[in-house]
């Protein structure tokens, strides 16, 4: 993995404070990732993994979790005795997942961090769902300057760079099927797909798809305006 200072050393600054940290951003922008580099951050600095719980809601190992009870009765069931770091990944897959974490929060000596999708922890709503007691952190795809670092390039034929930047964005994984133009096409559009009908149409219960269509291609090539 390769580190991203910027948005980990805000998680490092933010440990052992008695806010939740919940870490935001659209899909595939290396959230998940982040929490695993925190977790190493941590068991680097002397905490054991006993004193860790994390939990990937998006593998089937955790499949029986599926409301905020069952979350607490895990979470309480593997609490040491000392203070408990908590990493919970895509919390949204659980249902009324803000009673368990708010309730872990107020009963235990834990630190906790969640993630998920903009579409299901807005900045608009956590005020309500997490009481006020949160910070939000902002994780945005790589900047230039990091797609440089991922893809370990120098500064000569900074333009060409730049134009690929442009054209194929900052999410991470990009990096690993970047000489492979038609596989990072389908993968872009893949995302987006998943972005349109997940978060946006279904949450909000669109009925004119092709109108939501034509105005995301409005926006687009418009952007400049």
């Amino acid at each position: 993995m390769i580190i991203r200072e910027i948005y980990l050393n805000r998680l490092i600054e933010a440990k052992d404070t008695e806010f939740i940290k919940v870490i935001t951003g659209v899909r595939r922008s290396g959230k998940s990732t982040l929490l695993l580099m925190f977790k190493d951050f941590l068991l680097k600095n002397k905490i054991t993994e006993k004193e860790i719980i994390h939990i990937n809601f998006e593998s089937a190992m955790y499949d029986d979790i599926k409301n905020y009870k069952d979350l607490y009765d895990y979470i309480k069931s593997k609490i040491s005795n000392n203070k408990t770091y908590i990493l919970l990944d895509e919390v949204q897959n659980v249902d009324k997942w803000e009673k368990a974490i708010n309730s872990l929060n107020v009963d235990f000596d834990v630190d906790i961090y969640i993630t998920g999708s903009n579409a299901y922890l807005l900045s608009s709503e956590l005020s309500t769902l997490l009481s006020g007691r949160y910070i939000e952190i902002k994780m945005y795809p790589l900047s230039f300057k990091e797609f440089l670092k991922f893809n370990h390039y120098d500064e000569s034929g900074i333009e060409d760079k730049f134009y690929e930047y442009m054209k194929y964005g900052g999410l991470p994984a990009i990096t690993l099927i970047k000489d492979k133009p038609d596989l990072v096409m389908s993968y872009l559009e893949d995302i987006y797909n998943t972005i349109v009908k997940k978060d946006i149409i279904d949450r909000n219960g669109i009925k004119d798809t092709a109108l939501l269509e034509n105005i995301i291609k409005y926006l687009v090539t418009n952007i400049g305006s």
